[in-house]
């Protein structure tokens, strides 16, 4: 088919334009790939688009991932793309991990041609899809293309889940009208106000919290934007402060804080916690990982602020009480509801706080360094405005109490437990701020696991800091094992010399040793190039939650 214009013969579009014109419609500027026979079209012509920025992975998780990245730096639809057969099945993993973290997340996935009795790299894509959690729209049609796109992205959004667009490649060949309008996504999401707190639901909360004689109120990632309100609640009944890990760091600057719930809380919130009477759970959804397998506060009562409680979370009861908000106006509601009370606040609890239970004494090899001294030099030297990307592995720990850091600005996803993942995450959220500003903690174990991407950081030209926290195996099972008396041989490998593999790749080299941080940060400032700072620590220190018998 074909239309005229003012007296001129325009041709319908080829089907991969027409996708390329969609995703830009619908707010791409970026796409992480790595190409293949069934997506080259499509992505040539989506890198020709004016404002659009192609981003080349060594290997297809890497790609998603660096979406996914993407996404936690910039809250848009991360948008990536592979081949088809071996091209998809790489992905799987990745694709798990943002169903389980929830990520809105566009995945562009060729499939094999409808046109052809065999093909060698046929594979039931979108059962895999489906069994790794994500969300799938499977186009079958040449005439549906464009439906295609426009549902991907609206369950992305609407769901905030990872979506794999499956459109076997032949039917990107397909025409499409060139007069055809295209409606984004964004144009018919539901815009919903705030849900308000109903006032039964209010009373009943405060008549809970009335006379709480130690509560705490912990706020998750649905808390984020609430933070005044929840300060002025915890003022008014006494409460101290607590949060998850996705929202590290938001109440910092507060007295009465006790940082992080969960598997990575440290000494001082752990005793908290456990003599805690009220725990109230604002935003948050109460994972296995937050309330470290139901152990954290075995007597506290428990509450929760959400805007959809479930009641039951990893198969273990949440709470007892609900308020269904808006996690500002819950909690703004539920301030005005109760009387003044001292609660668990004191001069006291203030001194507890400011003097937590010293660290575990240990003493450290010659030659090796302490993580806790390391992350608090690094602490001290990168300025609070950069990004950190936390590993996922046992040293990740030590990232998570790095302070004063918005909750922004922390990246971690750790919902599946998977490593490896984290350098090219920090690629995403790299290639997103453009800054050089970012800042990647990881163990030697996750690091090795996707090198290659070294080589697509130096080839284009992206700047980030990779901090490699070097203990030579796999830490984790590195303390389980010694925990029960088994030897950590198998866990335990050698320390990559990381410095001299940075060499290889023609990026800046560091081993900085104590003290020499703020000096290897200078040079990276004055440098055109990503840097990787090499730190062989000890495995003789570990997590609070490192030094319990595995479960």
């Amino acid at each position: 088919m074909t239309i005229q214009d003012g007296g001129a013969v325009k041709a319908d579009l080829q089907g991969w334009e027409a996708l390329a014109d969609a995703f830009v419609a619908e707010g791409t500027d970026h796409h992480f790939q790595l190409m293949g026979h069934g997506q080259m079209l499509w992505a040539t012509s989506l890198d020709d688009r004016p404002g659009v920025r192609t981003v080349d992975a060594r290997h297809e998780h890497c790609a998603v991932m660096a979406a996914v990245g993407y996404h936690y730096a910039t809250g848009k639809v991360g948008v990536a793309s592979v081949t088809c057969g071996p091209g998809f099945t790489q992905i799987l993993t990745a694709l798990a991990q943002a169903a389980q973290a929830r990520v809105p997340v566009v995945v562009l996935a060729a499939d094999a041609p409808v046109g052809m009795r065999w093909y060698n790299q046929t594979v039931d894509q979108i059962g895999l899809a489906r069994g790794a959690g994500a969300r799938v729209v499977a186009v079958r049609s040449g005439r549906l293309l464009l439906d295609g796109v426009q549902e991907a992205f609206h369950t992305a959004r609407l769901e905030q889940m990872p979506v794999v667009l499956n459109i076997p490649y032949d039917l990107m060949r397909d025409p499409q009208p060139r007069d055809r309008a295209y409606i984004a996504s964004t144009d018919l999401v539901p815009r919903l106000s705030p849900l308000a707190p109903h006032p039964d639901e209010v009373e009943a909360l405060a008549g809970w919290l009335a006379g709480a004689a130690r509560p705490i109120l912990l706020a998750g990632r649905g808390a984020l934007g609430a933070q005044d309100q929840i300060r002025a609640l915890a003022d008014r009944c006494g409460a101290l402060l607590a949060t998850t890990l996705p929202v590290r760091g938001a109440f910092d600057d507060d007295p009465f804080c006790i940082g992080l719930a969960g598997g990575f809380s440290d000494d001082l919130a752990r005793g908290c916690f456990a003599e805690a009477t009220h725990v109230l759970a604002i935003g948050a959804s109460l994972t296995q990982y937050t309330t470290d397998g139901g152990t954290l506060y075995p007597q506290a009562q428990v509450a929760q602020i959400d805007t959809a409680p479930s009641g039951l979370r990893h198969g273990r009861q949440v709470a007892a009480t609900f308020l269904r908000a808006d996690a500002a106006l819950g909690v703004a509601a539920l301030a005005s509801a109760i009387d003044p009370a001292s609660g668990w606040r004191s001069d006291a609890m203030r001194a507890r706080i400011d003097n937590p239970p010293p660290q575990e004494p240990v003493e450290i090899e010659d030659g090796l360094l302490d993580p806790r001294a390391v992350v608090a030099e690094l602490d001290a030297a990168i300025p609070k405005d950069w990004d950190i990307v936390a590993g996922t592995g046992h040293s990740s720990y030590f990232t998570s109490h790095m302070k004063g850091r918005p909750p922004e600005r922390h990246h971690l996803l750790r919902e599946f437990g998977a490593i490896g993942s984290s350098l090219p995450l920090a690629i995403g959220v790299a290639v997103a701020r453009g800054s050089g500003k970012v800042v990647l903690i990881d163990g030697d174990g996750g690091l090795m696991m996707h090198l290659q991407e070294l080589e697509s950081i130096r080839r284009q030209g992206i700047r980030l800091i990779v901090v490699a926290l070097n203990d030579g195996g796999y830490g984790a099972e590195i303390h389980k094992l010694r925990n029960i008396g088994l030897s950590d041989r198998l866990a335990t490998f050698g320390r990559p010399d990381f410095a001299r593999i940075a060499r290889g790749h023609d990026l800046l080299a560091e081993n900085p040793g104590a003290g020499g941080v703020a000096e290897a940060l200078a040079r990276y400032l004055a440098a055109d190039r990503a840097a990787i700072w090499d730190f062989a620590i000890s495995t003789r220190v570990r997590s609070p939650r490192g030094r319990k018998l595995p479960v």
